[in-house]
């Protein structure tokens, strides 16, 4: 299940195409994502979280509208013949989608967006924001990713298990990311999350599309997709 708009695939590909950038953030569980991720929103207003649809039933402590947008069936698979998803997948038979609406309008009023989502999610949102940035963060070891696992205390020795084999194959699309945290050491972890969204954020194409009246003003223009260098 895939979310389609021929008007994205056929837009300039530049991330720049609006004022707002595209942040992925994927991981093995146990690797601190949703820690670093936390930590950087807390300190960054111009970065709004997506919040995913799905179909599941809220879990204790859950809201709706802050954990997940919490729908049925029927409502979720309308939204996606509508084409409301920019990217959609089904897990133990619950269903889960984010909102390509609502990241194009966060984008096109100048604010950044970010996912947290698996590589195969990262996959399908590439091919409609070509120019989406990927970030993947690894553990320092497999020994330090199953003793996180262990320490959370959340899940039985053979979920951990289960959860320690698919990291492998997870992992293994780190490759596909234009960058790799290490997590390590979580400030430096976080100050290279930093880093990222800063030179992003100074990339060509996202400085045009905030300062557009400046470049035009000095003469500079955005280059034609397929021209050299694009």
């Amino acid at each position: 299940m895939t979310g389609q708009s021929s008007e994205t695939q056929q837009r300039n590909p530049y991330v720049g195409v609006y004022p707002g950038n595209l942040f992925m953030v994927v991981a093995p569980s146990g690797a601190g994502k949703s820690t670093l991720v936390n930590a950087l929103l807390a300190e960054d207003s111009a970065i709004c979280l997506s919040i995913s649809y799905t179909t599941r039933a809220p879990r204790s402590k859950e809201r709706d509208g802050e954990h997940y947008h919490f729908t049925n069936v029927a409502d979720f698979l309308k939204r996606h013949g509508e084409g409301e998803f920019l990217e959609s997948a089904e897990v133990h038979g619950n269903y889960y989608a984010t909102s390509r609406v609502w990241i194009e309008d966060q984008m096109k009023i100048g604010h950044d967006v970010l996912l947290e989502i698996d590589w195969q999610g990262a996959q399908q949102v590439k091919k409609q924001f070509r120019n989406a940035v990927e970030i993947f963060i690894l553990p320092p070891s497999l020994d330090v990713l199953a003793d996180r696992l262990r320490k959370r205390g959340e899940d039985e020795p053979n979920v951990i298990t289960r959860r320690l084999l698919a990291a492998g194959s997870e992992m293994a699309h780190a490759s596909e990311a234009e960058y790799v945290v290490i997590n390590e050491n979580f400030d430096r972890a976080l100050q290279d999350l930093r880093n990222v969204v800063k030179a992003t954020r100074l990339r060509f194409a996202s400085q045009y599309a905030r300062h557009t009246a400046l470049f035009v003003e000095l003469g500079i223009h955005q280059p034609q997709p397929g021209a050299s260098g694009t």
